[in-house]
C-alpha cells in the first residue's frame, strides 16, 4: 500500500522552523521507493537568489540531482531575495506574488510525475499579499491557497515541547477554510520527552479520528 495517492499535496508545519524541507524531501524519497514518480515543488522561495535551496535539499535528501524541472525553474518559479514572508519579499522587489504562474507549475509537473510535494513558504497562515482594510477579504494567505485549490495537507509537527498548541491551531485554521488534512508527517526526532511525545502523538492521533478520519500519521525518520 502507498503512503499517497495521485495528485499534488501541500506541505505546511507548525511553524518557520517546524522542518518542512527536511520532512518534505524524506517523504519524497519514501514514496520513491514504493515505485511512485514523485517530484517536489517549492511553493515560494524567500532568501535566493538564482535556485531554491529547499529545492536542493530535497534532492540530496532524495538521492537524485537536480532534475530538468528544477534547472528552468518549473518547481520553483518565485525566488526572491529578501529572506521574509512573501508578501513583504515580493514589495521590496516592487511586485506581488503571482499565484497563477505557482498553479501552472504544478499542474504541468502533474503531467510528468504521480504524486507533487509542493513546499509551503512559513506556516499555513503566511501572507501572500498586504494586508488592506478597503479590500475583502483584507488578506489573501497561504491557507487561503490551499483551500481554493483544495489541495490535501501535509501538516509537519514533532514531539518538542509547545507543538501541539501549534498543531491545533493549524487544524483550527484547516477547519475552518474546508482544508482535508492527508497526513500529519511527524518528525521523530529530536525525541523530546518521552511522555510528552507520547501523549502529543495520542491527543493528535484522537484529533485526526474525529476530524478526518481519513487522515494517517506518517513517521519521518531522521535521515543516515
Amino acid at each position: 500500500m502507498t503512503l499517497l495517492s495521485r495528485g499534488a499535496y501541500f506541505v505546511s508545519g507548525i511553524d518557520t522552523d517546524a522542518g518542512k524541507s527536511y520532512a518534505t524531501g524524506v517523504l519524497a524519497r519514501m514514496l520513491q521507493a514504493q515505485g511512485v514518480r514523485t517530484i517536489t515543488q517549492k511553493f515560494v522561495q524567500t532568501g535566493n537568489t538564482g535556485t531554491s535551496e529547499d529545492i536542493e535539499l530535497h534532492r540530496r535528501l532524495m538521492g537524485i540531482p537536480m532534475q530538468p524541472e528544477d534547472l528552468d525553474r518549473t518547481t520553483c518559479p518565485i525566488i526572491y531575495r529578501f529572506p521574509a514572508s512573501p508578501h513583504l519579499s515580493a514589495a521590496l522587489e516592487g511586485t506581488a506574488v503571482d499565484t497563477a504562474v505557482i498553479t501552472a507549475s504544478t499542474d504541468k509537473l502533474l503531467e510528468r510525475y504521480d504524486v507533487v510535494l509542493i513546499e509551503g513558504a512559513g506556516g499555513l497562515l503566511v501572507p501572500l499579499r498586504p494586508f488592506d482594510p478597503a479590500r475583502e477579504p483584507h488578506e489573501y494567505l497561504t491557507a487561503d491557497y490551499v483551500a481554493e485549490h483544495r489541495l490535501p495537507l501535509l501538516f509537519v509537527t514533532s514531539a518538542r515541547l509547545g507543538s501541539l498548541n501549534h498543531t491545533l491551531l493549524g487544524f483550527e485554521a484547516c477547519r475552518k477554510r474546508g482544508i482535508e488534512i492527508a497526513a500529519v508527517l511527524w518528525k521523530l526526532y529530536p525525541a523530546g520527552d518521552p511522555l510528552i511525545a507520547a501523549d502529543t502523538r495520542n491527543y493528535i492521533a484522537d484529533y485526526l479520528r474525529v476530524w478526518w478520519p481519513q487522515a494517517c500519521l506518517i513517521d519521518i525518520p531522521k535521515a543516515e
